[in-house]
């Protein structure tokens, strides 16, 4: 049976969804291609019709995964520094840290993207300067270049921040770190203010 082509989108769109969140759940090597298709409610032979590889699937999910987070939050915040501070208090919220599968790509993935393949770390990096670039905006809105650094500084400083609260467990030092973590951002903030 031939299936149509928006048939064939479809079933492509909930394998990269549904392993987007299987990844940042189990992570990349704790997903296997058997799991991932079980999710997506397919067989492992589908998978095939789809992807060359698992790595082919891993860079397609994290690309998908960073530009799903800037088109719902980060283009959604509001303009200038209130858009970033709004931004920087919804990461640091307990809620974000507590949904992994639906949560930031970053804090669940970032030290496994590290360790694979150049396509998926270009995939990453792609779509962290889109990231970026967001809260450059937000930063210095006459000259967005010249916050690219801070910007990607403070990228770093919120994942970080949220996979150490994620890994500890103690939840009111857990909670603790996510309170320093907004305050840390925000005098970055301030710095950016200074210089």
């Amino acid at each position: 049976m031939r299936y149509t082509k928006e048939h064939k989108q479809e079933t492509r769109r909930r394998i990269v969804e549904t392993a987007g969140r299987r990844l940042k759940r189990d992570g990349i090597d704790g997903s296997g291609v058997a799991t991932l298709m079980k999710d997506a409610g397919l067989t492992n032979g589908t998978f095939y019709a789809y992807f060359a590889s698992k790595d082919e699937l891993v860079a397609t999910v994290v690309a998908d995964q960073l530009r799903t987070q800037h088109e719902n939050i980060v283009a959604r915040a509001a303009p200038g520094r209130a858009g970033l501070e709004q931004l920087i208090r919804w990461y640091f919220s307990a809620e974000q840290r507590d949904d992994v599968e639906d949560g930031c790509p970053n804090a669940a993935l970032l030290d496994e993207i590290g360790r694979s393949t150049d396509r998926t770390r270009q995939a990453y990096t792609d779509g962290a300067l889109v990231l970026v670039d967001g809260f450059a905006t937000r930063l210095a809105p006459h000259d967005p270049p010249s916050a690219r650094l801070k910007s990607l500084s403070l990228l770093g400083m919120m994942a970080g921040t949220l996979q150490l609260s994620r890994a500890l467990t103690d939840r009111r030092l857990a909670d603790q770190l996510l309170e320093q973590g907004i305050h840390n951002a925000l005098a970055l903030l301030a710095a950016e203010q200074h210089d």
